[in-house]
């Protein structure tokens, strides 16, 4: 059993193409149904996201395994198969798990070591397994692809540094005061930036949102949003007094917090804590204040520095990552190049069975009366000898199976004994010799 996978992302297509080759909920059962009509294709997984499409899917012939997904892809989106292929990305055997294992693991993601693909992956797997979609391999591929990005989180830590302005603005928030409940932000202008990360702040505690703009309807807008209030512009300086966290990004020319207003603020605050944080450019803080006792300031690129100050840390645990993810391949792989050899080796262990019960028959029948427990003894002995004698032979096939020449003792095997393997044709031959081909070479 082969495992292919066919994708396309943020890197490969613009937006218009990956949105026609994206898959909604209720369409996944007809889409896995339409697949899974080739016979090509004998297990599969879609994961669909804003960010990527991918189909994997356990084959016993690559070519005609990714010919069919292809084939599918260009029929669900109305775009050209040329087309698709040119937009698309395909990976076989070794590639493809390993690059599973990165994708769970968050080394393929937009943000480097982002968490939500671990839980998009493991609701598109389960979702397809549902539906009947998936077979052993398939299912044991994304059961070991799952556990990978988790101990990779664990073990490399590469989730716990935010590489976003916003995110980071909230860790900040919370090394100021620790817990973030029952705090209250103000936030001058309705810029994106401010938007987003009042939005942060507030889905972790953040419960209070004042929202001041030149254009009040606009700050009555944002404020609805959060369920907090909007205030007039000139009312500003007064209302600053009840936030714990300021974020300001507006468009003016000059400093719209000035230095012996934010002094005057503070005397009154009685050294209360407070956290500014300027996303303007050219700044409406003035730098001045961040001499204020009780106040921390930040600018743009004071978040930009903490930002690619963790993005470094991100890119040291990819790193470590990358080991993880090789050392779980090749364990992978060799259960994978296993699952080759246990027809042959049923169809051993049923040749052994079929002499064993035969020669037994013929023996009692030539000993005439014997008691249960001479009866029990005797198939005891026969058991014995099958077992000792076919246990080398089934240990050293499942090593050989880990050889790029694993296949021809599979088939050696087999004309030895003589052995009737079902679904032992040449295609499937042929998958197991591209496999074991496929295999890292010894250390």
């Amino acid at each position: 059993m082969l495992i292919i996978v066919v994708g396309v992302n943020h890197r490969t297509a613009p937006v218009e193409i990956r949105e026609k080759l994206s898959f909604s909920e209720n369409a996944l059962g007809e889409a896995l149904r339409k697949l899974q009509e080739n016979p090509a294709i004998e297990g599969c997984v879609i994961i669909s996201t804003c960010n990527r499409m991918e189909i994997y899917a356990a084959t016993r012939e690559m070519d005609e395994g990714l010919n069919a997904i292809w084939d599918f892809l260009s029929r669900k989106s109305g775009v050209d198969i040329s087309e698709i292929k040119n937009c698309t990305y395909a990976h076989t055997l070794y590639d493809t798990i390993r690059h599973l294992f990165r994708v769970t693991s968050g080394l393929d993601s937009m943000v480097l070591g982002e968490t939500q693909i671990l839980g998009q992956v493991r609701q598109a797997y389960q979702a397809c397994c549902a539906l009947g979609a998936t077979n052993r391999v398939i299912n044991t591929l994304f059961q070991q692809a799952l556990t990978v990005g988790k101990r990779v989180r664990t073990e490399t830590g590469i989730d716990q540094n935010s590489v976003s302005i916003s995110y980071t603005a909230v860790e900040l928030a919370r090394q100021i005061f620790g817990s973030l409940a029952g705090r209250t932000v103000l936030i001058i202008g309705a810029g994106k930036m401010s938007e987003l990360t009042a939005l942060h702040l507030v889905a972790n505690g953040v419960t209070g949102v004042i929202v001041s703009n030149r254009s009040y309807d606009r700050a009555l807008a944002l404020a609805g949003r959060f369920g907090g209030k909007a205030v007039k512009f000139d009312q500003l300086a007064h209302h600053m007094a009840e936030a714990d966290i300021v974020i300001s990004c507006t468009a003016a020319s000059h400093f719209v917090v000035r230095y012996n207003d934010m002094e005057q603020l503070m005397a009154g605050r009685s050294n209360k804590k407070i956290m500014m944080i300027d996303i303007a450019v050219p700044r409406d803080i003035d730098p001045a204040i961040a001499g204020i006792s009780g106040v921390a300031l930040y600018d743009v690129d004071d978040l930009q520095n903490v930002v690619d100050q963790h993005l470094h840390e991100r890119k040291k645990a990819a790193v470590l990552a990358e080991g993880i993810i090789e050392e779980e391949l090749e364990e992978f792989m060799k259960w994978l190049a296993t699952q080759f050899v246990v027809p042959t080796i049923a169809a051993l262990k049923q040749w052994g069975e079929e002499i064993k019960q035969q020669e037994l028959r013929r023996a009692l029948n030539r000993l005439g009366e014997l008691s249960d427990h001479d009866r029990k003894v005797i198939g005891s002995l026969a058991n014995s000898i099958v077992n000792k004698m076919l246990h080398l032979p089934v240990t050293r096939l499942k090593e050989y199976a880990l050889s790029p020449e694993g296949h021809l003792y599979t088939e050696v095997m087999q004309n030895l004994f003589e052995l009737d393997v079902p679904g032992q044709d040449k295609k499937a031959k042929d998958g197991q010799k591209a496999l074991c081909l496929a295999m890292p070479a010894d250390k």
